[in-house]
């Protein structure tokens, strides 16, 4: 007996050591132009969605309401995202004060990261493109270092955005790039002092070709040319709409100028925005995928779809009704079938296209625009920042991983054909696995009545318990009790 006994213990501890971190993925880093999984060194190519369910509506601080807030919902739309195949949401509007941890713990045990937006449409919350210096400021860094302490200690959250398209033609590029910069630098001093790990910060960027690379090239150079320089973005994001329609090409949308464009990038560069909906009410057929995914763009790191949900400027996947329930639009099946398309074994390798990682030094050569700003004096912290970055934010609400209960969707969901998907849920990922494009095919054919989509009005840029060989593994933030069934 005794023997037995300790032959069961000695599986007990090979489970724990093998499935201590069952459902939690690794931590992503930048290592060049590439975006790697800390502990593998696979190569974590964007397979994403934009996610902000309601839109700008549906950041609602004042009743403790964003995309994050309510568990029942994310458990629903992570089981569709999981299924569809993606690997990250980006979320852009997020309340620092509220409780993210079953939102994030159920996104985190499917493999699916998080890149999350410091900023919010509301005022103070963000730089106002034209007036940075007065946006500046103590209570504004306040919010944002809130964001970071909110969110630091999920495994799946992959990176910050500090801002989004605040350049977003001539005339908005002579002021807002120092302040850019300053908010990367504070945000990149606040982690380093007060998180565990390095996080990525880095810029979302509008596609207007007179702008974009000189913002490029202003945000990843390194000032005195000092690779540690703190205020360079560790990547750069694009919101990209040029590929549009059945006859777009690689080159008619002018992917190969932009591959061109950020081949010698010292940092990763990917779509964090794209899904072209022209002409209007016409499903996307999402041929970009297997271009952008390919190996004619393998320097560049993939990208996120706009967006998620259908709100009034008609880019979503999916409709969310009234009544909670959703309801695919063909969009969901045509993106899901290409990304089921995808050479995952290319996906995952390293950039072999990476050929120069030392950072350009900041000067005005690299600058073509006369009208983009060539300030390198970036702006130093506000009044009482220090104190702030040095000491940490007054009463923080740190998030962490917590036991995901419930795996079945309580809400029914409905394919594009209108019939039911049954017997949706979350499927749990052992081995720190992250999400990948399994060939499901979500939306059931047939034909039937779906629930009467409602979706709502607002506009775009407003913006796990698992079983194993007996034994049952809940996990709690990282650790794993095991139970007999």
């Amino acid at each position: 007996m005794r023997s037995f006994l300790h032959g069961v213990a000695l599986l007990v501890v090979a489970l724990v050591v093998c499935v201590q971190y069952v459902g939690a993925v690794h931590p992503v880093e930048v290592r060049g132009q590439d975006f790697v999984d800390s502990v593998t060194g696979k190569r974590v190519m964007l397979i994403g969605v934009d996610y902000q369910p309601g839109g700008q509506a549906g950041y609602k601080p004042t009743s403790g309401q964003d995309p994050l807030s309510n568990g029942t919902v994310c458990l629903r739309d992570a089981a569709l995202l999981q299924g569809l195949g993606v690997n990250v949401i980006r979320v852009y509007n997020v309340d620092p004060t509220i409780n993210h941890d079953e939102c994030a713990s159920i996104f985190n045990a499917v493999g699916i990261y998080m890149v999350i937006d410091v900023n919010s449409p509301f005022g103070g919350e963000s730089i106002n493109r034209a007036n940075p210096v007065e946006s500046y400021h103590v209570g504004y860094l306040n919010r944002i270092f809130g964001v970071v302490e909110n969110f630091k200690n999920y495994p799946n959250l992959m990176a910050f955005f500090a801002a989004n398209e605040v350049i977003n033609d001539v005339g908005t590029a002579k002021k807002p790039p120092p302040y850019i910069r300053a908010v990367q630098r504070d945000l990149k001093n606040y982690i380093a002092k007060h998180s565990k790990r390095t996080i990525p910060v880095g810029y979302s960027a509008a596609d207007v070709r007179e702008v974009l690379e000189d913002s490029w090239a202003y945000l990843q150079c390194a000032i005195d040319g000092d690779e540690n320089d703190q205020s360079r973005s560790d990547f750069f994001g694009l919101n990209s709409y040029s590929w549009c329609g059945e006859d777009a090409t690689y080159q008619t949308a002018g992917y190969d100028v932009l591959v061109n464009m950020f081949k010698n990038s010292t940092i990763p560069v990917f779509f964090s925005e794209y899904g072209c909906n022209k002409p209007e009410g016409v499903a996307r057929p999402f041929n970009e995928v297997q271009a952008l995914y390919g190996v004619d763009m393998t320097s560049l790191s993939g990208g996120l779809v706009y967006e998620y949900s259908q709100e009034e400027s008609d880019y979503g996947l999916v409709y969310i009704n009234d009544n909670t329930t959703v309801t695919l639009k063909k969009d969901f099946d045509n993106l899901q079938s290409q990304y089921n398309k995808l050479d995952i074994g290319l996906v995952q390798s390293t950039n072999a296209t990476a050929t120069k990682l030392t950072p350009p030094e900041c000067s005005s050569a690299l600058i073509s625009n006369s009208g983009f700003s060539k300030d390198f004096d970036i702006p130093s912290p506000p009044e009482g920042a220090e104190d702030l970055i040095n000491d940490g934010i007054k009463s923080p609400l740190n998030g962490k991983l917590v036991e995901v209960k419930e795996t079945n969707v309580p809400m029914p969901a409905y394919g594009s054909t209108g019939i039911q998907i049954q017997n949706l849920a979350i499927r749990p990922l052992p081995n720190d696995d992250s999400n990948t494009p399994n060939g499901d095919t979500t939306s059931p054919t047939g034909s039937t009545t779906a629930a009467a989509a409602s979706p709502s009005a607002t506009k775009k840029g407003d913006a796990g318990k698992a079983s194993i060989g007996g034994f049952g593994v809940a996990i709690f933030a990282g650790l794993v009790i095991l139970t007999m069934l």
